[in-house]
Protein backbone atom coordinates (compact mmCIF):
# COMPACT_ATOMS: atom_id res chain seq x y z
CA UNK A 1 0.00 0.00 0.00
CA UNK A 2 1.29 3.46 -0.94
CA UNK A 3 0.23 6.89 0.33
CA UNK A 4 1.51 10.14 -1.15
CA UNK A 5 1.32 13.83 -0.35
CA UNK A 6 2.80 16.91 -1.98
CA UNK A 7 3.39 20.41 -0.63
CA UNK A 8 3.95 23.47 -2.77
CA UNK A 9 5.41 26.69 -1.32
CA UNK A 10 4.57 25.60 2.24
CA UNK A 11 0.99 24.55 1.55
CA UNK A 12 -0.51 21.12 1.01
CA UNK A 13 -1.07 20.70 -2.74
CA UNK A 14 -1.90 17.13 -3.76
CA UNK A 15 -2.65 13.75 -2.20
CA UNK A 16 -2.68 10.13 -3.33
CA UNK A 17 -1.00 10.72 -6.66
CA UNK A 18 0.84 7.90 -8.48
CA UNK A 19 4.50 7.36 -7.69
CA UNK A 20 5.25 7.88 -11.37
CA UNK A 21 4.48 11.59 -10.95
CA UNK A 22 7.05 12.14 -8.19
CA UNK A 23 9.86 13.25 -10.50
CA UNK A 24 7.56 15.77 -12.18
CA UNK A 25 6.34 17.17 -8.86
CA UNK A 26 9.76 17.57 -7.24
CA UNK A 27 10.96 19.36 -10.36
CA UNK A 28 8.70 22.28 -9.48
CA UNK A 29 10.18 25.16 -7.49
CA UNK A 30 9.21 25.00 -3.83
CA UNK A 31 7.66 21.53 -4.08
CA UNK A 32 8.44 18.48 -1.93
CA UNK A 33 6.68 15.15 -1.41
CA UNK A 34 6.08 12.42 1.14
CA UNK A 35 5.75 8.82 -0.06
CA UNK A 36 4.67 6.19 2.44
CA UNK A 37 5.02 2.43 1.81
CA UNK A 38 3.41 -0.26 3.97
CA UNK A 39 5.13 -3.67 3.79
CA UNK A 40 6.63 -3.10 0.34
CA UNK A 41 8.35 -5.70 -1.81
CA UNK A 42 11.61 -4.91 -3.63
CA UNK A 43 9.65 -4.45 -6.87
CA UNK A 44 7.48 -1.82 -5.16
CA UNK A 45 10.51 0.37 -4.50
CA UNK A 46 11.98 0.16 -8.00
CA UNK A 47 9.84 3.03 -9.24
CA UNK A 48 10.70 5.36 -6.37
CA UNK A 49 14.35 4.35 -6.72
CA UNK A 50 14.29 5.48 -10.33
CA UNK A 51 12.29 8.63 -9.62
CA UNK A 52 14.53 9.86 -6.77
CA UNK A 53 17.86 8.21 -7.54
CA UNK A 54 18.08 6.29 -4.27
CA UNK A 55 21.12 4.08 -3.81
CA UNK A 56 20.56 0.38 -4.43
CA UNK A 57 22.14 -0.59 -1.08
CA UNK A 58 19.69 1.63 0.77
CA UNK A 59 16.81 -0.06 -1.05
CA UNK A 60 18.13 -3.49 -0.05
CA UNK A 61 18.23 -2.44 3.61
CA UNK A 62 14.74 -0.95 3.37
CA UNK A 63 13.06 -4.26 2.51
CA UNK A 64 14.92 -6.25 5.19
CA UNK A 65 13.40 -6.23 8.67
CA UNK A 66 15.38 -6.13 11.89
CA UNK A 67 17.74 -3.32 10.92
CA UNK A 68 19.59 -1.63 13.75
CA UNK A 69 18.82 2.06 14.40
CA UNK A 70 21.16 4.01 12.16
CA UNK A 71 21.71 6.84 9.68
CA UNK A 72 23.52 5.95 6.46
CA UNK A 73 24.82 8.62 4.09
CA UNK A 74 24.79 8.28 0.33
CA UNK A 75 25.71 10.80 -2.33
CA UNK A 76 22.26 12.26 -2.88
CA UNK A 77 20.25 10.84 0.00
CA UNK A 78 20.19 9.60 3.58
CA UNK A 79 18.80 6.31 4.87
CA UNK A 80 17.35 6.42 8.39
CA UNK A 81 16.14 3.59 10.64
CA UNK A 82 14.21 4.36 13.82
CA UNK A 83 11.88 2.42 16.12
CA UNK A 84 8.52 3.61 17.37
CA UNK A 85 7.79 2.23 20.85
CA UNK A 86 4.47 1.72 22.65
CA UNK A 87 3.50 0.12 25.95
CA UNK A 88 4.32 -1.55 28.18
CA UNK A 89 1.23 -3.75 28.10
CA UNK A 90 -0.23 -5.89 30.88
CA UNK A 91 2.53 -8.43 30.34
CA UNK A 92 5.17 -5.70 30.69
CA UNK A 93 6.32 -6.01 27.07
CA UNK A 94 7.08 -3.05 24.83
CA UNK A 95 5.76 -3.11 21.27
CA UNK A 96 8.17 -1.61 18.73
CA UNK A 97 7.57 -0.72 15.09
CA UNK A 98 10.49 -0.46 12.71
CA UNK A 99 10.33 2.64 10.51
CA UNK A 100 12.79 3.26 7.68
CA UNK A 101 13.09 6.43 5.63
CA UNK A 102 14.87 7.73 2.54
CA UNK A 103 15.65 11.42 2.83
CA UNK A 104 16.41 13.40 -0.30
CA UNK A 105 16.41 17.13 -1.03
CA UNK A 106 12.79 17.14 -2.18
CA UNK A 107 11.29 13.91 -0.81
CA UNK A 108 10.78 11.86 2.33
CA UNK A 109 10.03 8.18 1.71
CA UNK A 110 8.90 6.15 4.74
CA UNK A 111 8.70 2.35 4.90
CA UNK A 112 7.08 0.41 7.73
CA UNK A 113 4.78 -2.44 8.66
CA UNK A 114 1.01 -2.41 8.81
CA UNK A 115 1.05 -1.93 12.60
CA UNK A 116 2.69 1.51 12.45
CA UNK A 117 0.19 4.38 12.58
CA UNK A 118 1.23 7.31 10.40
CA UNK A 119 -1.75 9.35 11.59
CA UNK A 120 0.21 10.63 14.59
CA UNK A 121 2.98 11.87 12.29
CA UNK A 122 0.54 13.55 9.93
CA UNK A 123 -1.24 15.24 12.82
CA UNK A 124 2.10 16.67 13.90
CA UNK A 125 2.70 18.02 10.40
CA UNK A 126 -0.76 19.55 10.24
CA UNK A 127 -0.40 21.09 13.70
CA UNK A 128 2.89 22.71 12.68
CA UNK A 129 2.00 23.64 9.12
CA UNK A 130 3.62 27.05 9.64
CA UNK A 131 6.97 25.25 9.31
CA UNK A 132 6.05 23.61 6.00
CA UNK A 133 8.04 26.14 3.98
CA UNK A 134 11.19 24.46 5.36
CA UNK A 135 10.49 21.44 3.16
CA UNK A 136 11.76 17.90 3.75
CA UNK A 137 13.58 18.74 7.04
CA UNK A 138 10.17 19.68 8.45
CA UNK A 139 8.76 16.30 7.41
CA UNK A 140 11.72 14.50 8.93
CA UNK A 141 11.39 16.46 12.17
CA UNK A 142 7.71 15.51 12.44
CA UNK A 143 8.56 11.83 12.11
CA UNK A 144 11.37 11.97 14.69
CA UNK A 145 9.37 14.09 17.11
CA UNK A 146 6.45 11.64 17.06
CA UNK A 147 8.80 8.71 17.70
CA UNK A 148 10.51 10.53 20.58
CA UNK A 149 7.20 11.53 22.18
CA UNK A 150 6.02 7.92 22.10
CA UNK A 151 9.29 6.77 23.70
CA UNK A 152 8.93 9.43 26.39
CA UNK A 153 5.41 8.21 27.16
CA UNK A 154 6.69 4.63 27.45
CA UNK A 155 9.43 5.75 29.81
CA UNK A 156 6.96 7.64 32.00
CA UNK A 157 4.81 4.51 32.27
CA UNK A 158 7.83 2.43 33.26
CA UNK A 159 8.79 5.04 35.83
CA UNK A 160 5.33 4.80 37.42
CA UNK A 161 5.65 1.00 37.46
CA UNK A 162 9.01 1.28 39.22
CA UNK A 163 7.51 3.62 41.83
CA UNK A 164 4.73 1.13 42.46
CA UNK A 165 7.29 -1.66 42.68
CA UNK A 166 9.28 0.26 45.28
CA UNK A 167 6.10 0.84 47.32
CA UNK A 168 5.45 -2.92 47.35
CA UNK A 169 9.06 -3.78 48.13
CA UNK A 170 8.71 -4.05 51.91
CA UNK A 171 5.61 -6.22 51.83
CA UNK A 172 6.32 -9.62 53.38
CA UNK A 173 5.55 -13.11 52.20
CA UNK A 174 7.05 -15.37 49.56
CA UNK A 175 4.31 -14.82 46.92
CA UNK A 176 4.90 -11.06 47.10
CA UNK A 177 8.64 -11.60 46.91
CA UNK A 178 8.34 -13.72 43.77
CA UNK A 179 5.96 -11.20 42.23
CA UNK A 180 8.45 -8.39 42.81
CA UNK A 181 11.17 -10.42 41.13
CA UNK A 182 8.98 -11.11 38.08
CA UNK A 183 7.95 -7.46 37.78
CA UNK A 184 11.55 -6.34 38.16
CA UNK A 185 12.78 -8.60 35.39
CA UNK A 186 9.96 -7.46 33.10
CA UNK A 187 10.89 -3.83 33.72
CA UNK A 188 14.57 -4.54 33.08
CA UNK A 189 13.65 -6.24 29.82
CA UNK A 190 11.50 -3.26 28.75
CA UNK A 191 14.29 -0.83 29.57
CA UNK A 192 16.69 -3.04 27.63
CA UNK A 193 14.45 -2.74 24.56
CA UNK A 194 14.46 1.06 24.84
CA UNK A 195 18.21 1.11 25.32
CA UNK A 196 18.79 -1.08 22.28
CA UNK A 197 16.23 0.29 19.82
CA UNK A 198 15.38 3.88 20.83
CA UNK A 199 18.44 5.39 22.53
CA UNK A 200 20.72 4.95 19.45
CA UNK A 201 18.44 7.37 17.57
CA UNK A 202 20.20 10.07 19.59
CA UNK A 203 23.34 9.46 17.52
CA UNK A 204 21.35 9.67 14.27
CA UNK A 205 19.82 13.01 15.23
CA UNK A 206 23.20 14.28 16.39
CA UNK A 207 24.66 13.28 13.04
CA UNK A 208 21.87 15.15 11.26
CA UNK A 209 22.62 18.27 13.28
CA UNK A 210 26.40 18.11 12.92
CA UNK A 211 27.73 15.63 10.38
CA UNK A 212 24.94 16.31 7.89
CA UNK A 213 24.35 19.93 8.88
CA UNK A 214 23.63 20.98 5.31
CA UNK A 215 20.57 18.73 5.33
CA UNK A 216 18.91 20.73 8.11
CA UNK A 217 17.62 24.20 7.32
CA UNK A 218 18.41 26.82 9.96
CA UNK A 219 14.72 27.54 10.55
CA UNK A 220 14.04 24.03 11.86
CA UNK A 221 17.43 23.44 13.48
CA UNK A 222 16.11 24.38 16.96
CA UNK A 223 13.36 21.77 16.58
CA UNK A 224 15.95 19.08 15.84
CA UNK A 225 17.94 20.23 18.87
CA UNK A 226 14.78 19.81 20.93
CA UNK A 227 14.43 16.24 19.64
CA UNK A 228 18.09 15.59 20.45
CA UNK A 229 17.60 16.96 23.99
CA UNK A 230 14.64 14.66 24.51
CA UNK A 231 16.66 11.68 23.30
CA UNK A 232 19.53 12.57 25.65
CA UNK A 233 17.01 12.79 28.49
CA UNK A 234 15.55 9.41 27.50
CA UNK A 235 19.02 7.84 27.47
CA UNK A 236 19.79 9.23 30.93
CA UNK A 237 16.42 8.12 32.29
CA UNK A 238 16.85 4.61 30.90
CA UNK A 239 20.19 4.25 32.70
CA UNK A 240 18.78 5.68 35.94
CA UNK A 241 15.74 3.45 35.86
CA UNK A 242 17.83 0.38 35.10
CA UNK A 243 19.85 1.24 38.22
CA UNK A 244 16.62 1.70 40.18
CA UNK A 245 15.32 -1.72 39.11
CA UNK A 246 18.68 -3.29 39.98
CA UNK A 247 18.48 -1.61 43.37
CA UNK A 248 14.99 -3.02 43.91
CA UNK A 249 16.23 -6.51 43.05
CA UNK A 250 19.23 -6.19 45.39
CA UNK A 251 17.08 -4.81 48.18
CA UNK A 252 14.54 -7.58 47.69
CA UNK A 253 17.28 -10.20 47.98
CA UNK A 254 18.67 -8.51 51.10
CA UNK A 255 15.21 -8.39 52.69
CA UNK A 256 14.69 -12.06 51.88
CA UNK A 257 18.06 -12.86 53.45
CA UNK A 258 17.19 -10.82 56.53
CA UNK A 259 13.82 -12.56 56.88
CA UNK A 260 15.58 -15.91 56.57
CA UNK A 261 18.06 -14.92 59.28
CA UNK A 262 15.18 -13.87 61.55
CA UNK A 263 13.47 -17.21 61.04
CA UNK A 264 16.71 -19.08 61.73
CA UNK A 265 17.23 -17.12 64.97
CA UNK A 266 13.73 -17.95 66.14
CA UNK A 267 14.08 -21.61 65.26
CA UNK A 268 17.46 -21.79 66.97
CA UNK A 269 16.14 -20.01 70.07
CA UNK A 270 13.18 -22.34 70.45
CA UNK A 271 15.43 -25.34 69.84
CA UNK A 272 17.71 -24.14 72.68
CA UNK A 273 14.72 -23.66 74.99
CA UNK A 274 13.37 -27.12 74.17
CA UNK A 275 16.82 -28.62 74.72
CA UNK A 276 16.78 -27.56 78.40
CA UNK A 277 13.90 -29.85 79.49
CA UNK A 278 15.44 -32.63 77.42
CA UNK A 279 18.77 -32.24 79.20
CA UNK A 280 17.28 -32.03 82.66
CA UNK A 281 14.98 -35.05 82.25
CA UNK A 282 17.89 -37.00 80.79
CA UNK A 283 20.02 -36.14 83.82
CA UNK A 284 17.35 -37.25 86.28
CA UNK A 285 16.78 -40.40 84.28
CA UNK A 286 20.36 -41.69 84.68
CA UNK A 287 20.83 -45.17 86.25
CA UNK A 288 22.77 -44.05 89.33
CA UNK A 289 21.86 -42.96 92.83
CA UNK A 290 21.31 -39.19 93.25
CA UNK A 291 19.54 -36.98 95.80
CA UNK A 292 15.78 -37.16 95.35
CA UNK A 293 15.75 -40.42 93.40
CA UNK A 294 12.33 -42.10 93.73
CA UNK A 295 11.01 -39.16 95.82
CA UNK A 296 8.66 -36.26 95.15
CA UNK A 297 11.48 -33.86 95.94
CA UNK A 298 13.41 -35.09 92.89
CA UNK A 299 10.36 -34.53 90.65
CA UNK A 300 9.75 -31.02 91.92
CA UNK A 301 13.47 -30.21 91.62
CA UNK A 302 13.55 -31.31 87.98
CA UNK A 303 10.37 -29.35 87.19
CA UNK A 304 11.73 -26.24 88.89
CA UNK A 305 15.01 -26.47 87.00
CA UNK A 306 13.18 -26.98 83.71
CA UNK A 307 10.85 -24.00 84.17
CA UNK A 308 13.53 -21.69 85.55
CA UNK A 309 16.06 -22.50 82.82
CA UNK A 310 13.49 -22.19 80.02
CA UNK A 311 12.24 -18.83 81.34
CA UNK A 312 15.80 -17.59 81.69
CA UNK A 313 16.64 -18.49 78.09
CA UNK A 314 13.35 -17.04 76.83
CA UNK A 315 13.97 -13.69 78.56
CA UNK A 316 17.55 -13.65 77.26
CA UNK A 317 16.55 -14.36 73.62
CA UNK A 318 13.64 -11.90 73.83
CA UNK A 319 15.98 -9.18 75.10
CA UNK A 320 18.26 -9.79 72.09
CA UNK A 321 15.23 -9.68 69.75
CA UNK A 322 15.72 -13.27 68.69
CA UNK A 323 12.10 -14.12 69.50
Amino acid sequence: MVSTRCWQDGSSAERDFPVEQVSDLVARDGAFVWIDFTDPQPSDLEQVQEELGIHVLAVEDAVESGQRPKLDRYRDSLFLVVYDAHGPGEDGAIVTHEVKAFVTKHALVTIHGADFDTAAVQRRWDANSDLADHGVPWLLWGLLDAVVDHATSVLETIERDIDALEDDLFETGDPREQQIQRRSFRLRKALGVLRRLVVPTRDSVGSLLHGDAETIIDGVRPYFRDVEDHLVSIADSVDQQRDAVSSVLDTNLNLASNRQNTVMKKVTSWAAIIAIPTGITSFFGQNVKFPGEGAWSGLWASIALTVASSLLLYRSFKHRDWL
